[in-house]
């Protein structure tokens, strides 16, 4: 498999788009990288601790980032590529940030280590590193043995989420009483106990983290152009896809970086609207929909099972809590459960971060040498299972606190969507044609990130620092 392009897009008409039954995928994608980090941590450790007055947060930050992703799509649909492609022709040193970047954010194993915590109690295991190192190397082997990459982790984030979602609801339901679901709804308006929008004492580096946290977060986002891509969304039709390492026909497969994109006729500008009318529906639904009850939910049974408890809930603890009142309020069966299925999700996540950012760190290494042959397939899982082993050996040194490492990848990954976002406003309004530009209002939603994400991470870091 090799790329050896300088990176010339070749050109083709917009296909017209199937049925929206047929584009899902993607979306589940995006929103299982999101799962084990916002959803199933950051925003419920929050709401155990100040309450359901802060989750408006929840609300705003994984609005902005599902205009995010779509912008990211915009860009995808009409280049068939990814959007790093589409940055290099812009600056070509941005490769190094984003290797950088994506490591720096998401190198440390701070999910894998919550799932590996949570399935280690539920197995009555006194330390969770070895449990952390066996879930790491069943990531590497999944990732490694499926024929074609894409579907591998579609088919898996399909399942999970089917399974989980509507588990984590039916408990949320028989547990919570009206008072919570009221104190919920006023916390989308950011209405408190004692407080309006934030609490006093609430650190603002783990409330960041949320924000960033709030669907895939960091780097991951611009993962969707990926996605899309191997989706076959749009011009995505004519790309080529990463194959397992071992499917045969990896060694001899041509991949091309770039992309094939379109002449902005009348039927290929018509084509475009239609699909951005339905890969918007497709998003909305599957990340934006159910990524904000999935947070929703979670946030409320850890207010409902553990905030006002009296007892302390540091770290990935206040899951356990969640879990040994669940029993005690149902069967101790449930609580066994609920930390088997969020222990999964937690896994499950992982196991797309590391598919994610592999990606991201093996196409942004090509993208520095354009015009070298090199085996796209065995570079990317060379970095993957590096990857692997860095984060076995971050748990054998005895690191055991998911939580700080987590947060602290969190905030860095705010400040690295405050960079992309504006690279993303300028590149969709300068590169793409007229006639499928973003609209005013997607460039006003996109503002309105940069500006949010840049505010909260100045405020963090003069936080810090004094």
């Amino acid at each position: 498999m090799a790329a050896s392009d300088k990176l010339v897009l070749k050109k083709d008409n917009l296909p017209a788009p199937p049925a929206l039954r047929k584009l899902v995928g993607p979306s589940f994608i995006i929103l299982g990288l999101g799962l084990g980090s916002g959803e199933v941590i950051l925003w419920p450790y929050l709401s155990s601790h100040y309450g359901l007055g802060i989750i408006w947060g929840a609300l705003i930050g994984i609005t902005i980032q599902f205009f995010i992703n779509m912008e990211v799509e915009r860009y995808a649909l009409i280049y068939g590529e990814s959007i790093f492609v589409g940055f290099v022709r812009l600056f070509k040193f941005l490769p190094l940030w984003f290797i950088l970047s994506t490591f720096l954010g998401f190198g440390w194993p701070g999910i894998g280590l919550a799932g590996a915590t949570l399935i280690s109690t539920i197995l009555h295991i006194e330390s969770a590193r070895y449990v952390g190192v066996v879930i790491f190397v069943v990531i590497g082997l999944i990732l490694t043995l499926g024929k074609v990459l894409y579907k591998t982790v579609e088919s898996l984030q399909k399942f999970l989420i089917s399974i989980g979602v509507p588990f984590i609801f039916l408990l949320t339901l028989y547990l919570s009483s009206k008072t919570d679901f009221v104190e919920l709804a006023k916390g989308l308006v950011g209405q408190g106990d004692g407080f309006t929008f934030l609490p006093e004492g609430i650190v603002l580096m783990t409330f960041l983290g949320a924000l960033a946290y709030a669907g895939a977060g960091g780097n991951l986002n611009l993962a969707q152009s990926f996605y899309v891509r191997d989706k076959g969304y749009g011009m995505g039709k004519f790309a080529d896809k990463i194959r397992g390492l071992f499917s045969g026909d990896a060694d001899h497969q041509e991949v091309s970086l770039s992309g094939t994109t379109f002449e902005p006729t009348e039927e290929n500008v018509s084509n475009f609207k239609k699909w951005w009318k339905v890969v918007n529906v497709e998003h909305a639904m599957i990340f934006w929909f159910l990524g904000l009850f999935t947070m929703l939910m979670l946030s409320l049974l850890a207010y409902t099972t553990v905030f006002g408890s009296g007892e302390s809930a540091e770290g990935i603890g206040f899951v356990i809590k969640e879990a040994s009142y669940i029993a005690s309020r149902t069967l101790p069966f449930f609580g066994t459960l609920f930390l088997l299925v969020t222990g999964v999700m937690l896994s499950a996540t992982q196991l797309t971060v590391l598919d994610s950012t592999s990606r991201i760190m093996t196409e942004n290494a090509l993208l520095l040498k354009p015009d070298k042959k090199f085996n796209v397939s065995k570079i990317y899982y060379l970095i993957l299972w590096a990857q692997i082993m860095f984060g076995i050996v971050v748990f054998m040194l005895g690191f055991d606190q998911p939580l700080i490492l987590i947060t602290l990848g969190a905030v860095f990954n705010a400040f690295a969507m405050f960079v992309y976002i504006g690279l993303i406003l300028f590149m969709n309004n300068k590169v793409i044609a007229k006639e499928m530009r973003p609209s005013i209002w997607r460039n006003l939603a996109m503002l309105f990130a940069f500006v949010f994400f840049g505010f909260f991470s100045a405020l963090t870091i003069w936080q810090f620092l004094s």
